[in-house]
């Protein structure tokens, strides 16, 4: 994780999930307080990053909620089709 960056990290994540890894894109939106990242992937595989009742989006949300306490900002998750 060393000189990853948060942007870095859910795509690897995003990418290591979906079978279609080339279409896996992620967008970072600084604001004042929060930063937004926007996950894009394949039609196909957006019920593998969303999870069965949003299962792994949580959990990528949760993971990016524990960085954002370690580097003092708030991290949100946009999953977009």
């Amino acid at each position: 994780m060393a000189g990853m960056g948060v942007r870095d990290l859910v795509q690897e994540i995003a990418k290591a999930l979906v079978d279609i890894p080339d279409q896996v894109t992620v967008n970072e939106v600084q604001g004042e307080q929060a930063t937004i990242l926007e996950l894009r992937v394949a039609p196909s595989d957006l019920g593998k990053v969303i999870g069965k009742q949003g299962r792994t989006a949580r959990s990528i949300r949760t993971l990016l909620g524990a960085v954002g306490m370690k580097l003092n900002r708030r991290f949100s998750l946009e999953i977009l089709e």
